[in-house]
């Protein structure tokens, strides 16, 4: 009976995403992703509008010493990828099974990763999989087809993870390893929890970033953002098992609590400038493709 609504989820998720890819996000992911290359074909004089990180500076030197004048810069001209390799970097931690809205986070990761996967096979990109808690919980290399990204999808809603915290320092250290090739990596996680800090994840975050295009993507539920006004609640931290009696009724409580968690998103929203992560924003209370799709088009107008 369970694995007979377990498909029967599944199908569903498959269906409303595969339609999502094909109206709403057709084109977009395309648009969006194209691939820098790997293969260096040629030089040429810097054009505005050209993205300053193909600029090679030794030769836009050696050019201007040549001349004995202040050279345009010349940037490195490359093959365009014909196929990107695509990994879910997914939180699997004990908050992601949280929930109070439409759906559990977990389960919101889900579709947002079912849709990300459908978008890539369309694209005939390959998708791997990286569900971490505070271990590396299941690694699954990239490949093509339908049937692998079911069982991605499937991985992510129903297998158990042993550990409940988050340890994403471990997660991209393994990334780092694992994936040798530049990668579009989408990074899924409520971002909740000491080791999210900035000072514990700008080096490794910064290194991952520096060699592949890393993309954050949170997902949030909206009694993370706020207290409400219940009065004594016995609280139960999801990841340590650690239980708290509050007053919710206490202004100065709800007060700085909420203080709290937008100074928290405030230095996260840095912590990515800085590093040069892209970064989208979801709640469970909301649907997630108004989001995805502002993204898809921002960066694939960015990149034009």
């Amino acid at each position: 009976m369970i694995e007979l609504i377990a498909r029967a989820n599944l199908r569903r998720l498959e269906i409303r995403t595969r339609r999502l890819v094909n109206t709403l996000f057709s084109g977009d992911y395309k648009s969006a992703f194209i691939g820098r290359g790997i293969e260096f074909l040629d030089l040429r004089e810097y054009l505005p509008g050209d993205d300053v990180r193909t600029i090679d500076w030794k030769v836009t030197a050696r050019y201007g010493l040549t001349r004995r004048e202040i050279s345009h810069p010349f940037v490195k001209k490359f093959a365009e990828e014909r196929e990107l390799v695509v990994v879910l970097l997914v939180d699997a931690s004990g908050s992601s099974r949280f929930g109070t809205r439409r759906l559990f986070k977990l389960e919101q990761s889900a579709e947002i990763a079912a849709t990300l996967a459908f978008s890539a096979i369309r694209n005939n990109d390959k998708v791997g999989l990286i569900f971490f808690s505070d271990k590396i919980e299941r690694y699954v290399p990239a490949r093509k087809g339908r049937s692998h990204v079911l069982r991605l999808i499937r991985d992510i809603l129903y297998f158990a993870p042993e550990g409940k915290g988050t340890d994403p320092v471990q997660a991209l250290q393994f990334l780092m390893h694992v994936i040798r090739r530049r990668a579009v990596v989408f990074l899924i996680s409520d971002f909740l929890g000491e080791s999210f800090r900035p000072e514990n994840l700008k080096t490794p975050l910064g290194i991952a970033a520096r060699r592949h295009d890393l993309v954050a993507i949170s997902v949030t539920d909206p009694a993370e953002e706020a207290l409400p006004d219940l009065g004594l609640v016995n609280v139960e931290d999801a990841e340590t098992g650690e239980l708290v009696t509050i007053d919710t009724k206490d202004p100065i409580l709800r007060k700085a609590f909420k203080l709290s968690r937008e100074k928290r998103k405030r230095e996260q929203q840095q912590l990515f400038r800085q590093v040069g992560v892209d970064r989208v924003e979801t709640s469970t209370n909301a649907d997630f493709t108004a989001c995805l799709h502002k993204f898809f088009q921002e960066r694939a107008r960015r990149f034009r």
